[in-house]
């Protein structure tokens, strides 16, 4: 998969003179959107990762395979950053996922398989839902726990939100990723 870096937008216009369908990445702080972008793309340091959550704090923008964009957001909830600068990144996804005229094909939503959905996160999917984005969930860390315990939890996630695909991934090991690149080209096709 042919993947660059092209821009990391601060404000608020996401529109990209070439106008290439975009995919979101959401999810709280440290649950491994970065990561996640990494494997997907077989990359390791397409997108800069950190332990310190925040690390991200604009929207980036990477061309995959010329043919559309991988968008990266910064994390929602805490961050090691002022409040100030929490409330601007929290405005942007908000911006982005309401106002721009730039509406993505999906936003996939990565969440933490340990944590599964929190109320952070269903609020989230609930402003999602409110303005017509189809989403997806990727439950990253399935090389956390044990089979059982990703089922149970998987199993939970697809009870809370029926309508919703719901992936189980490991951005590490990568498991995953092949059902994941299936579904974006689906996505992206449309």
């Amino acid at each position: 998969m042919k993947a660059e870096f092209v821009k990391g937008i601060v404000g608020g216009d996401f529109n990209l003179k070439d106008s290439l369908p975009q995919v979101a990445f959401l999810g709280r702080s440290n649950v491994g959107k970065s990561s996640a972008i990494n494997s997907l793309t077989n990359r390791k340091n397409l997108v800069k990762t950190s332990k310190v959550p925040g690390k991200t704090t604009e929207a980036n923008f990477f061309r995959i395979n010329d043919s559309f964009y991988f968008v990266d957001f910064p994390g929602y909830g805490y961050a090691k950053r002022s409040i100030k600068q929490r409330n601007k990144m929290a405005k942007r996804i908000l911006w982005y996922i309401r106002d721009s005229s730039m509406k993505p094909r999906a936003v996939f939503l990565i969440i933490d398989i340990k944590a599964g959905l929190t109320d952070l996160d269903r609020e989230i999917i609930g402003i999602l839902k409110e303005n017509n984005h189809q989403i997806v969930i990727i439950a990253n860390r399935i090389d956390k726990m044990g089979k059982l315990a990703v089922e149970r939890q998987i199993n939970s996630v697809r009870k809370q939100e029926p309508n919703i695909s719901v992936f189980p991934y490991s951005a590490k090991t990568k498991k995953g990723r092949d059902e994941l690149i299936r579904k974006i080209a689906d996505i992206i096709k449309v």
